[in-house]
């Protein structure tokens, strides 16, 4: 499949080179953040990593400042290896399991709702997705990387601790050290948004140019 590559910008999990040759701070922290699907699994993730991660995502903003979400830290175990089996990754992709043999995640932060402060868990969504994008820059600013997974059994999941019962999983947040090569490029004239690899395992995701999303 063509590549049509976003002004020619390169990501893995170390670099991020850009045309101009500028170094950036936040930008290069947001454009190394991608969805990591393959990872080193002799790179151990501490709790003491996944707390300070937790702790960037605590004192961020929340709506009317309820602070609903509950954190879970997975660093190993049956807790590790259960939640890998548990959680589905790259659906797009049809023609392969990911992540690879030996690529797991070497830790997880399974995001509750507390519902005995907020009674829906979808009420939560903003406070989702704020924590868990700082989550993941955090872990970029580190050299790690990592993936939001939805799309995982949430009953079972909730299982393999013990917890209040007002609590309900709604993200895992896979952790790790990236092994992939994850390139952008522009969407196409068909204005297909699904990311794909090549016969090479680069992961490419098409993003929309910057004029197509002004009104």
């Amino acid at each position: 499949m063509e590549s049509r590559h976003y002004g020619i910008i390169y990501i893995n999990a170390t670099t991020v080179r850009a045309p101009d040759g500028r170094t950036y701070m936040l930008k290069e922290l947001v454009l190394k953040n991608r969805s990591y699907r393959g990872f080193d699994e002799s790179r151990k993730v501490t709790e003491g990593e996944l707390k300070e991660l937790v702790d960037m995502a605590r004192i961020t903003a929340s709506g009317a400042n309820l602070q609903p979400l509950k954190y879970h830290l997975i660093t190993g175990g049956e807790e590790l290896k259960k939640m890998n089996e548990l959680t589905k990754w790259g659906k797009m992709l049809t023609q392969m399991t990911l992540p690879h043999p030996g690529q797991f995640p070497t830790a997880y932060i399974l995001v509750l709702a507390d519902t005995n402060i907020c009674k829906e868990p979808k009420n939560a969504d903003t406070d989702l997705g704020i924590a868990a994008q700082t989550i993941l820059l955090a872990a970029v600013e580190k050299g790690l990387g990592g993936c939001m997974i939805a799309n995982f059994d949430k009953a079972a999941a909730s299982a393999i601790f013990p917890h209040d019962s007002t609590l309900c999983p709604i993200l895992a947040i896979a952790v790790g050290k990236p092994i992939e090569d994850i390139r952008l490029v522009d969407v196409g004239e068909d204005g297909c948004t699904k990311y794909y690899r090549d016969e090479n395992d680069v992961h490419y995701v098409p993003k929309r140019k910057l004029n197509d999303v002004l009104v």
